[in-house]
């Protein structure tokens, strides 16, 4: 028998050769939401490197959805073109299967690039919304707190984005409502104070991100789409594991294929306990409480370790993100270390000898 980390595994209608995932990975490198050529080389080496499925980095349904301004964005016809190109290149080479996070970041948009500090922008900045006119942290602004308009303009955008991608030929939809971004920030009590509809109780608060899937769900067609959550927001009256299996079995109902189970985000000064599968525990929940298909990330990074993640049924696939910045074939050199057989390109094949 092959190893676990090595064999099939089915998202609805789409195969998986084996339960490696490449995480979405923002690279900040878009023109005006556009994808260039190093959104072209950048997910290109992972059609060689013999994932299961690479996810596209979050990418901006809106133009004010976007984290920076170098940001990927969905919201017309010619970001979708822009892709294709990658598409393209997924489907003639390799096994991989390429899916697209789609996402909003709300409050914690209009922000420069990390590499030139990450802070709130002063020189072409945009106006910023969210649940709550609550701020990111100290010396961000406020955002504006959504109207009934706002949030149906953005229900909108990600059902626009999520049929362009399909008729781009991307194959499977995550929908981001982790990392303290715009539909974690109607989850979690901390960001979301709103006395309407929308906030107070645990099924206000999951209302908005519930009607977002919806329709993200029925425009994808028969294509998979899935979540990808905070556990936890790792904070005094915070979000909670037992918060998000609860959105875990509402997603379920509406037809949602699996959560990528992440956390923290939301608190700008929260301690969280980072270290080598950290997070694995919290997807290993979700799984067994809301009996749905889960992807466990957070610092996987041996091959042996994420083996053991999968053959113990704590979750049926593991995404890495740096990993894979550091070794865009790593599993081709994990199926050496486990003795599986990797899918090398035949043009590399020589590298196997």
């Amino acid at each position: 028998m092959p190893p676990a980390l090595f064999t099939p595994f089915t998202l609805r209608n789409l195969v998986l050769t084996n339960r490696i995932v490449v995480s979405p990975m923002c690279q900040y490198s878009a023109a005006d939401g556009m994808a260039t050529e190093w959104h072209h080389v950048h997910l290109g080496q992972f059609a060689l490197g013999g994932a299961g499925l690479v996810w596209i980095e979050a990418t901006g349904v809106e133009p004010r959805g976007r984290i920076t301004p170098a940001c990927l964005g969905l919201w017309s016809d010619a970001h979708a073109k822009a892709l294709e190109p990658v598409v393209a290149f997924f489907r003639r080479q390799g096994s991989a299967r390429l899916g697209i996070q789609l996402a909003h970041a709300g409050r914690k948009a209009s922000t420069d690039v990390p590499w030139r500090g990450g802070k709130p922008l002063v020189e072409g900045a945009w106006e910023t919304v969210s649940a709550s006119a609550v701020p990111f942290d100290e010396g961000w602004p406020a955002p504006r707190a959504m109207d009934a308009g706002d949030m149906k303009a953005v229900r909108d955008a990600f059902a626009a984005a999520a049929h362009r991608a399909v008729a781009a030929g991307l194959e499977a939809i995550e929908v981001h409502s982790a990392h303290g971004y715009l539909l974690h920030q109607f989850l979690s009590p901390l960001s979301n104070t709103r006395l309407d509809a929308y906030g107070g109780s645990l099924a206000n608060r999951m209302r908005f991100p519930l009607e977002v899937f919806e329709a993200v769900r029925a425009a994808a067609q028969g294509i998979p789409v899935g979540v990808r959550v905070s556990a936890t927001d790792w904070a005094d009256g915070g979000w909670t594991l037992d918060d998000t299996v609860a959105f875990a079995r509402e997603l379920k109902v509406r037809g949602c294929d699996f959560v990528d189970v992440s956390s923290g985000g939301t608190a700008p000064r929260a301690k969280i306990p980072a270290g080598p599968g950290f997070q694995v525990p919290l997807a290993a929940s979700v799984r067994a409480d809301a009996v749905v298909p889960v992807i466990a990330v957070g610092l996987i990074t041996d091959p042996v370790q994420a083996e053991d993640i999968v053959a113990s049924g704590m979750a049926d696939l593991v995404a890495l993100g740096r990993a894979f910045l550091d070794d865009p074939h790593w599993p081709l050199h994990a199926a050496r270390v486990l003795g599986a057989e990797g899918s090398w390109p035949k043009q590399y094949l020589r590298a196997t000898k």
